[in-house]
């Protein structure tokens, strides 16, 4: 099956349409697929709802979506350092559903692995539990958190395989890795292709199964706070 694309673009043909649901890597600014990010932007497609640890910033990340009015619903960790959306959701033009960070890459992992629901503590006696099912184990109080089943999932990696074997650099691989288990179709942006077998499998992040399309490209470097001492 072919999976290398020349472009964003065209590795996206045919599998965006409104109302869908997306799962997206990224930690901060690190991790981002910026370049389908950007692919989606251009589509023009509408309606989304995205499950990312956060939205980005005003001008990066999913942010650029959030500017285009294109997202109706974040399903994220955290949503700070980015103005619009917090103009849109302080004024109900955005949904938003909170999820602890653990929780989150938790559900995307369990829909990448076919499980619907599973239970946990964290949020218990929260915001987070109200109208969610309550379940007590040995004399302790868990709240049921069900899997994600994103219709697409969009991630960036570090270096590929031609077959789609993935490696991640530093935090980029705390949430992209489940991200992409939870897509119906996983499409992936990276820095570096290479052949076939010659990457160690002792050094693989996410086997190829997982992935069905594939770019390469440049990526921007953003330091998301630089702190630097008086001269």
């Amino acid at each position: 099956m072919k999976k290398i694309y020349p472009n964003a673009k065209e590795a996206l043909d045919g599998l965006l349409f409104d109302g869908m649901f997306i799962a997206a890597g990224g930690f901060g600014l690190c991790g981002i697929p910026e370049l389908l990010l950007d692919a989606i932007k251009d589509a023009g497609t509408k309606d989304l709802t995205f499950a990312s640890n956060n939205a980005g910033v005003d001008d990066f990340g999913i942010g650029i979506l959030l500017q285009t009015k294109q997202v109706k619903k974040m399903i994220s960790s955290y949503v700070g350092e980015n103005a619009e959306f917090m103009r849109q959701y302080l004024s109900g033009e955005l949904e938003l559903e909170f999820n602890p960070q653990g929780t989150l890459a938790e559900r995307m992992r369990a829909g990448g692995c076919g499980i619907p629901g599973f239970y946990t503590k964290t949020g218990v006696g929260t915001v987070i539990a109200e109208g969610k099912e309550h379940k007590d184990f040995n004399g302790e109080t868990y709240i049921m958190e069900e899997g994600i089943f994103a219709d697409l999932a969009i991630v960036k990696a570090w270096k590929a395989d031609e077959t789609g074997n993935l490696v991640f650099r530093k935090t980029a691989r705390n949430f992209n890795p489940p991200a992409a288990m939870c897509g119906k179709v996983c499409v992936v942006e990276v820095e570096e292709i290479v052949p076939t077998g010659s990457l160690d499998p002792d050094h693989i992040h996410l086997p190829g199964i997982y992935v069905h399309r594939l770019i390469q490209g440049d990526h921007e470097k953003r330091i998301e706070q630089r702190t630097v001492r008086k001269a």
